[in-house]
């Protein structure tokens, strides 16, 4: 007998009882005389490009831990959990795995056949950091969809356009004086801002510097794996420098472009993700000032989809690069284009 697919009625509680805590938070209404809900007006956070220091007292000789860092860790518990989670489900005997298992079955099975399509023979070596790295980028980016990110975090004063203190129920929050006309409670200081408890992390420039710089040495050490030290020829071609002068001349300058290339390709990585992330994270905090409760849901999808995407992009333009990487460079193109 097949076994009747589970009816998941609490899913649909968790979304109702997220759209109750929204309007319980954001709405205040008078019902009776008695006042319902906790009235928070969204207010504009501050836009840090840096990843912002939690304590001022460093960790382990002289480092500061980051809210970055911290999305840097979530990221990778989610990783290692996914791992654990598709291996035991593997494990299990199942023909057929179900749930989050099954989503990223799925999206490995993609990856894999794109990546033999294009790799060949190289497959087995290109596909773990193709995977690795489209993974882990999905879960720093989908970070930033948690709810409190670069919300909720350590009240400090701030020197410039700050935020006035306010007590709301058991919370205290920063608040627009301008728009707390006849609010219970007194606003109390005029310059406080918030640096948040966690940022995804590659809203930050180093973690994507750093993948990129880890992608771009990868692609050199395929190169070296299929190539050997020919190479090196890719880069610094003068085997027909003196034998056809013109021709040598040319290849010599194409070799010099591939070697500023192979260090562009970093520049790239970083900015491409860092950029896509970033301005990702400011707009929806933008439109979470602006409006309320519904809107940003439209928001929020939009950057779920962005965030599959640059990951998807990052992973596959490192595989290709590593397949580019593997083909040969030596005699027999030159040979035969000036034949």
């Amino acid at each position: 007998m097949s076994e009747k697919p589970k009816n998941r009625v609490w899913a649909r509680w968790v979304v109702l009882a997220a759209i109750l805590l929204g309007v319980f938070l954001f709405f205040q209404f008078d019902i009776f005389g008695i006042k319902v809900g906790l009235g928070i007006i969204p207010i504009m956070p501050h836009v840090y490009l840096p990843g912002e220091k939690l304590t001022e007292q460093p960790w382990l000789g002289g480092f500061y831990p980051t809210n970055t860092f911290v999305g840097m860790i979530l990221a990778d518990i989610i990783v290692f959990a996914i791992a654990f989670g598709v291996a035991r489900g593997a494990s299990s005997g199942k023909m057929v795995l179900t749930g989050i298992s099954g989503a990223v079955e799925a999206l490995l099975e993609m990856l894999y056949g794109i990546t033999e399509g294009t790799a060949g023979k190289w497959t087995k070596q290109i596909f773990p950091w193709f995977a690795t790295i489209t993974l882990l980028v999905l879960a720093a980016n989908w970070s930033g969809l948690i709810p409190g990110n670069e919300t909720v975090g350590i009240i400090h004063e701030y020197e410039g356009h700050g935020y006035a203190l306010k007590q709301v129920g058991p919370f205290t929050t920063i608040w627009d004086e301008g728009k707390v006309e006849g609010a219970e409670g007194e606003a109390h200081g005029e310059s406080y801002a918030v640096i948040p408890f966690m940022r995804p992390v590659s809203t930050d420039l180093n973690f994507t510097f750093a993948l990129a710089v880890v992608a771009v040495v990868m692609i050199q050490v395929m190169g070296f794996r299929s190539q050997g030290i020919a190479y090196l020829w890719k880069f610094w071609n003068t085997g027909s420098l003196f034998s056809k002068p013109i021709f040598g001349f040319i290849d010599f300058g194409v070799g010099l472009l591939e070697l500023v290339s192979e260090f562009s390709k970093i520049l790239s990585f970083a900015f491409r993700l860092f950029g896509n992330l970033f301005a990702g994270a400011v707009l929806i905090f933008v439109m979470g000032s602006l409006t309320k409760v519904f809107a940003p849901a439209m928001f929020y999808l939009l950057e779920f989809f962005v965030g599959l995407i640059q990951a998807i992009v990052f992973g596959m333009l490192t595989m290709v690069f590593m397949s580019q990487a593997t083909q040969g460079h030596g005699e027999e193109h030159h040979e035969e284009a000036h034949a």
